[in-house]
C-alpha cells in the first residue's frame, strides 16, 4: 500500500485525511496551522510533519494537496523532484505557466500526476460514459452543465474558478479533446468579482458545450446533460435516490419536405450504485501508483481546465 502525506488539513483536506486513513494509505499530515494539524493527526493516529521532511523520507510515496491553489505548483515541483507522486485538488494552479510546469515536472520525474476532478469519478458520471460508449445517445452534439447556489464567497476565487472546474472536467471527459473555442459572459453582483457566468465551448468534432455557474442563486441546481442524435441523458445530482439520479430520454427529430417531426419517450431511470466519489477517486490514485498508469483525470486535464478558466475570465 503506498503511503501518502496530506498537505492541507482545512475544509476539504480533512476529508483527504479521513479517506486515506480509511484506505490504509495515510502517512502523515502537513499544515501551516500547527494546532489544526495536531488535532487532525491525533484523530487518525499519524504524525504532523513539515514539507521538507516529507520530501526527504523514502517511506512516503506520494502527497495529496488541498492547499490554496497559488501554492500547488511550487509544492508539486518539489514533490516530483523528490520522486513523489502528486494528487492536486482543483484548480491545480491559477495560471497556465504554473500548471504546465507541474505537468512537465511529473513527466520528467516519471511520476503519477492526478487532478482532483472528483465528479469524473462519480458513479452517476460513470453510468453516463457507459451510455455514450454503448451508443445509446448516438452522436454527441451538445453538453450542458448547471451549478447554481448561494455562496461560497472567497477573497481569491470568483464563482468561475471555484465552481466551473467540476463542469469543465466533465465536458472534457465526454469530448475526449480540447476545445477549439472558448467564450464567456461573466456577471458581477457583489464586489466586482464574477458571481455568475456562462461559458461556451466548441470542439473540432462539432460538439458544443455550455456551463452556467452562479454563487448568487436563490435556488440550488446541480444538473449535467448530454444531448445526442438518438437520446439525451440528464444527471440530477440533487436527487437523493441513486436509482433516479440519471435519466435517459430517447427522442427522434427529423424533417420531411420541410416539415419537422419529433417525438420523445418517457424518461428511463438508469440505476446507479451508491458510492463515495472521494473514496473512489483516491483509490484510483492509489491504483495508478501501484500499476504505474495514467489517471483518468491526469495532470493534463487539470492543465486544460486552467487554460479554459484563463480564457473565460482570466
Amino acid at each position: 500500500m503506498p503511503k501518502i502525506a496530506v498537505f492541507g488539513c482545512g475544509y476539504w483536506g480533512k476529508n483527504h485525511v479521513r479517506t486515506l486513513a480509511e484506505l490504509g494509505a495515510l502517512a502523515c499530515v502537513v499544515d501551516r496551522d500547527e494546532n489544526l494539524a495536531k488535532e487532525i493527526a491525533a484523530k487518525h493516529g499519524v504524525e504532523v510533519r513539515d514539507a521538507q521532511s516529507v520530501f526527504t523520507d523514502p517511506a512516503i510515496d506520494a502527497i495529496t494537496m488541498a492547499l490554496p491553489a497559488q501554492h500547488h505548483a511550487e509544492t508539486a515541483r518539489q514533490a516530483f523532484a523528490a520522486g513523489k507522486h502528486v494528487f492536486a485538488e482543483k484548480p491545480i494552479a491559477l495560471d497556465v505557466a504554473d500548471a504546465q510546469s507541474m505537468v512537465d515536472a511529473a513527466q520528467k520525474a516519471n511520476r503519477v500526476f492526478m487532478s482532483g476532478h472528483i465528479l469524473c469519478h462519480h458513479n452517476a458520471f460513470r453510468a453516463i460514459l457507459k451510455l455514450i460508449k454503448d451508443g445509446a445517445l448516438g452522436d454527441i452534439k451538445y453538453v450542458q452543465s448547471h451549478r447554481l447556489g448561494f455562496g461560497k464567497f472567497h477573497n481569491k476565487f470568483d464563482a468561475v474558478w471555484d465552481l466551473a472546474p467540476h463542469d469543465l472536467s466533465l465536458i472534457l471527459s465526454v469530448a475526449g479533446a480540447s476545445p477549439t473555442h472558448v467564450d464567456a459572459v461573466p456577471v458581477s453582483v457583489t464586489d466586482g468579482q464574477t458571481d455568475c457566468a456562462h461559458i461556451h465551448l466548441a470542439f473540432d468534432n462539432d460538439m458544443k458545450g455550455h456551463v452556467f455557474v452562479s454563487r448568487h442563486s436563490a435556488y440550488v441546481e446541480r444538473r449535467f446533460s448530454v444531448i445526442g442524435t438518438k437520446a439525451s441523458v440528464v444527471w440530477d445530482d440533487m436527487e437523493q435516490d441513486w436509482n433516479k439520479k440519471v435519466t435517459l430520454h430517447k427522442h427522434d427529430v427529423a424533417r420531411d419536405n420541410d416539415v419537422w417531426h419529433f417525438a420523445k419517450e418517457d424518461g428511463e431511470s438508469i440505476p446507479c450504485q451508491a458510492g463515495m466519489a472521494l473514496t473512489d477517486e483516491l483509490q484510483h490514485f492509489i491504483d495508478c501508483i501501484r500499476d504505474n498508469r495514467q489517471p483518468l483525470t491526469d495532470g493534463r486535464q487539470g492543465l486544460e481546465v486552467v487554460k479554459i478558466l484563463n480564457l473565460a475570465v482570466g
